[in-house]
């Protein structure tokens, strides 16, 4: 899984935010007392790391998480700055509500977020959907990358019978 580079000075106009808000998805940066509910539904729709991620991402100020939210259920989260600087990710969307668009949107508001942080460039790091990426933004493969920061991460083991 490459890492790909985007910049950040000329992202491309979005029609995704318009309509998930029209579809009464609210997507905004998460608040510090929603730590432990959106770490909670991190880890139970993804992973321990990604949660680990996130928690990350709380101890920010401001947060660099953003969530997907529609009548007080969240649907999504996309984080930056969360296992290095300059990296856009982790991001999920609730399987049964992907292709509404609100993964696009996470992944606008968060870019949003760190051009308005002062970056020009954003890493998306051990991209695993990359014609996501490809379909929505200017990306370049950085070439080495693989397997990059994550190279040699622990991981857990299996548990045995």
């Amino acid at each position: 899984m490459t890492d790909l580079l985007v910049r950040l000075y000329d992202l491309p106009e979005f029609e995704a935010e318009a309509k998930v808000r029209a579809a009464g998805v609210v997507v905004r940066r998460a608040l510090a007392p929603e730590r432990q509910i959106v770490l909670d539904w991190v880890a139970g729709h993804f992973s321990a790391g990604w949660r680990s991620e996130g928690a990350v991402a709380f101890g920010h100020l401001p947060v660099t998480i953003w969530i997907a939210v529609r009548n007080g259920e969240m649907l999504g989260f996309a984080c930056h700055d969360a296992t290095a600087k300059g990296f856009f990710g982790p991001t999920g969307v609730d399987e049964a509500m992907r292709g509404q668009g609100i993964g696009e949107a996470l992944l606008i508001a968060t870019l949003k977020g760190m051009r308005e942080a002062g970056y020009s460039y954003a890493v998306i790091g051990g991209v695993g959907p990359i014609e996501f990426y490809r379909r929505r933004l200017e990306v370049f493969e950085i070439p080495g990358s693989t397997p990059g920061i994550y190279g040699g991460m622990l991981r857990p083991k299996a548990k045995s019978e």
